[in-house]
């Protein structure tokens, strides 16, 4: 595994890198920067600010270097904060074991973090405008295209944290090492499929995506809206689901008989047909079945039912499927995307 830390000055890439470090036996890859030292790293007098605690390794000259030695040693688990552009990214998405995550926080806990750095080296330390102003000069410069970068981040870090401690305790929580990161696991991967195919639906109530599987082989997709040639619900075909029925906006679980809506699990049991089922199939939805669902799935014999989000009647479809003895299990993925990295301590914490 390598992990490459990209994001603002003092927003915390030094302190994710040393937790890789001691706490996972991480080994640090550096980069040689083939350009200047952009003004936001330097003091107010554009002197270059040291970086207490810096973790350089293994020093490589060129990305073409480092990324031949961590392919040669793939099985290793490497970290590097030396994202300085968008060519650096490009270099390393083509290696299956990279994981890119962005670190951020307030900018003006940034500065602070950066102002206290400039006092214990006895440099001036820039003023909020002038920090402001190079930040942005840095991030948005088309030749280092770093604005593009964070975008391109499996995880984004949103870091307010004041002490190694708490920050620590976060990142353990999040388990940043999770192999699935790299290569999905098979439930993360028809999860994955099941929510793709929920976007594919026209229901104007709720997106759902269901996947049907034997001997991790897809069956069958299906995802909710109105039947084969019926005006599409999100174009009106629905009244249930539009509000036009004699009471208005129904509730949840209510006026079902009106509903012109296939669900998703049904569609896909459709798909399938009953001889195909079989035993031993496992259904994927990304959400957990309504009863009339339930009771269909227990007819056409599928063996296990897994879901990641909760339905209001989540306890009444358990026991159903329970009674018939189908395995019911809620699958969460690792964390991806925006995480915040919560603030629980005072004490104030330098970051890189």
């Amino acid at each position: 595994m390598l992990i490459g830390i990209c994001g603002g000055i003092c927003a915390g890439k030094q302190s994710v890198l040393q937790y890789l470090v001691q706490q996972h036996d991480f080994q640090v890859l550096t980069l040689v920067r083939d350009a200047a030292t952009p003004s936001v790293e330097k003091s107010a007098s554009e002197t270059n600010v040291p970086e207490p605690n810096k973790e350089y390794g293994t020093t490589f000259s060129s990305i073409t270097e480092l990324l031949d030695y961590a392919t040669k040693s793939w099985q290793s688990n490497f970290v590097t904060t030396s994202i300085h552009n968008g060519s650096v990214v490009d270099a390393l998405s083509r290696r299956p074991f990279f994981i890119l995550v962005h670190v951020d926080a307030p900018i003006s806990l940034r500065w602070e973090r950066f102002r206290r750095r400039c006092v214990d080296a006895e440099l001036p330390p820039p003023t909020l405008e002038q920090f402001v102003l190079r930040n942005d000069e840095h991030l948005y410069s088309a030749s280092s295209g770093l604005v593009s970068v964070a975008s391109q981040a499996q995880i984004k870090l949103i870091n307010s944290s004041t002490t190694i401690k708490q920050l620590w305790s976060t990142l353990d929580a999040l388990d940043l090492t999770d192999q699935s990161r790299l290569r999905p696991t098979w439930d993360h991967y028809f999860m994955t499929l099941a929510s793709l195919a929920a976007r594919r639906s026209n229901c104007m109530r709720r997106q759902v995506g269901c996947v049907l599987v034997r001997e991790k082989r897809v069956m069958s997709t299906g995802y909710n809206g109105t039947p084969r040639n019926i005006t599409n619900c999100n174009e009106g075909g629905c009244p249930r689901c539009n509000g036009r029925g004699a009471q208005g906006v129904s509730a949840g679980g209510s006026d079902l008989s009106a509903c012109l809506c296939l669900h998703a699990e049904e569609n896909a049991l459709l798909e399938a047909g009953r001889e195909r089922v079989g035993d031993g199939a496992v259904l994927y939805c990304n959400t957990c079945p309504c009863l009339t669902c339930t009771i269909k799935i227990v007819q056409v014999g599928i063996t296990e039912v897994v879901f990641s989000q909760s339905y209001y009647m989540d306890d009444a479809a358990a026991r159903i499927f329970a009674e018939a003895g189908v395995k019911l299990r809620q699958f969460s993925p690792p964390k991806e995307g925006l995480i915040y990295l919560t603030e629980k301590d005072t004490a104030f914490l330098q970051q890189g």
